[in-house]
């Protein structure tokens, strides 16, 4: 049985009695808070209130919420659960509040970028609803079925935003409402009858080997600035390319604790969240961006592998500067506006490559772009040899840097730690190659040679005239008698 009854708790500083309905259910004892106060004098012997406007006032309130009880079977609910039903039964519940804590708990849960995609869709939905206090009782089939028109001309939005915000009213009706003890506060699910488009699939952004070779051997657009956009913007997609394609939120996210005996061990921070193996995985550094560590190693007292957050303070921000110098880079070789790279197309190309190219089975390619390829739960019970993904890397990196074909050629040589080719004696059998957009310029193979730059300026003489300034030539160079490959990279104007 429940009892409502009028009541006082705590004297306020300023000498006034806030005004409470209390309910007793069941032996135990919640309260309803008023907008009423009262003042000593209108309080009896037993703290009771005796103002008779106040009193006269909350005995109808009470009788209302007596009358709605008795609609109800409430013999099992709490005395907080009746209070909350008497506060909260006839009042709509604002859907823009509970997204924004829905989304922030996602953020703090470590699904950031994510939580920017449920948010662009309740921004979305705010804005035709011309209010950032969108209730629940807005929500109907008709209302979302008419916002999801309005986004018919995007691509991905029309299928992503609604997804988005039918994922927050699901959370949302199975937190709110009660069903076991008919507390419902959502009345309704608009969603049976709302029909969400697909999105359209999106373009392959991948670029042939050929054009490839000419964006990396192409001469940075001039800049007044130590370190230019653009040379970051290349620098970071050969990264990207030679490493699996990996993505540029795993590169800012690296540690040193994430790279040792040559292998980089991380997890995808887009899938990590979703998949049992938490989108573990190993990728050998390639010779031919050894360079690149160096130039963008962090500080010893830094626990980040590489130096990106000094200039970018998110991995957004580093992805978006990225895209910029791409886009300049693009402009500076005349490729039309609507064909400009971005980063996922240089990660789009290692797959595209690795297939057509080298030779690959799609499971082949997935494994080695840290896709699932459909055995999500395999991968998180065995311990995986991830050698095929770093040979296939090799394949991938032989054909566009060290081939003017589209012909497989056999993985060249590689070491665990590039580094150790730096030391060799003048006894030592070397060779030395130099490359300008795959095709081989000229080689030098002897004995005598002390250090790496000796090699490459007896390159220097193969290089032609006619190669533009800030143009990158490759060298490889190989020790013979120990098997050895490192990979070294000189820019016109610069190294020679």
């Amino acid at each position: 049985m429940t009892t409502l009854a009028i009541s006082v708790q705590k004297k306020r500083k300023d000498n006034f009695w806030p005004v409470y309905i209390r309910v007793i259910h069941n032996g135990a004892v919640a309260y309803i808070k008023t907008d009423k106060m009262v003042h000593d004098s209108h309080l009896g012997k037993a703290k009771e209130v005796r103002d008779p406007y106040i009193t006269q006032e909350l005995n109808r309130k009470i009788i209302g919420y007596m009358d709605r009880l008795n609609r109800k079977d409430a013999s099992r609910w709490t005395a907080m659960q009746i209070a909350q039903f008497l506060r909260e039964e006839d009042e709509d519940v604002s859907f823009s509040d509970y997204a924004r804590k829905h989304i922030a708990h996602m953020f703090n849960n470590g699904q950031e970028r994510t939580s920017q995609n449920y948010k662009r869709a309740v921004d979305s939905l705010e804005l035709y609803a011309g209010t950032t206090k969108v209730m629940f009782s807005t929500l109907t089939s008709a209302f979302l079925n008419q916002w999801i028109k309005s986004l018919e001309h995007t691509k991905r939005a029309k299928e992503m935003y609604p997804i988005c915000v039918r994922q927050i009213f699901k959370a949302a009706y199975k937190e709110l409402n009660d069903e076991e003890n008919n507390l419902i506060r959502i009345k309704f699910n608009p969603w049976i009858k709302v029909d969400i488009p697909r999105s359209e699939q999106p373009e392959q952004l991948a670029i042939t080997p050929e054009e490839c070779r000419e964006f990396f051997a192409a001469p940075l657009p001039v800049s007044k600035f130590l370190s230019p956009l653009p040379e970051l913007a290349r620098d970071v997609v050969k990264m990207v390319l030679c490493l699996g394609g990996m993505n540029t939120v795993d590169l800012y996210n690296l540690k040193k604790e994430n790279y040792h005996h040559g292998v980089i061990h991380y997890n995808r921070a887009k899938t990590k969240k979703f998949r049992a193996d938490k989108a573990y995985m190993e990728m050998r550094v390639p010779p031919i961006i050894a360079p690149l560590f160096e130039k963008y190693k962090a500080a010893k007292n830094d626990e980040y592998l590489f130096n990106f957050h000094e200039r970018h303070s998110t991995s957004d921000s580093f992805g978006a500067n990225v895209n910029s110098g791409l886009r300049k880079i693009c402009e500076s070789m005349g490729i039309p506006k609507e064909e400009w790279y971005c980063v996922y197309t240089f990660r789009h190309t290692w797959g595209t490559v690795a297939q057509n190219d080298c030779g690959a089975s799609i499971s082949d390619v997935a494994f080695g772009m840290n896709h699932s390829a459909g055995h999500t739960v395999t991968r998180g019970y065995i311990k995986l040899n991830f050698e095929p993904a770093w040979e296939l890397n090799e394949k991938v990196i032989e054909l566009i840097f060290f081939s003017n074909t589209k012909s497989h050629r056999a993985s060249m040589e590689t070491i665990e730690k590039p580094a150790d080719l730096q030391r060799f004696s003048a006894k030592h059998m070397m060779k030395g190659t130099a490359f300008f957009k795959g095709v081989k310029l000229g080689e030098v193979q002897d004995t005598g040679f002390n250090n790496v730059d000796e090699i490459i300026a007896a390159l220097i003489q193969f290089i032609p005239d006619d190669i533009p300034v800030r143009s990158a030539v490759q060298f490889k160079i190989e020790n013979l008698d120990k098997k050895q490959v490192s990979i070294h990279e000189r820019t016109k104007g610069k190294g020679f």
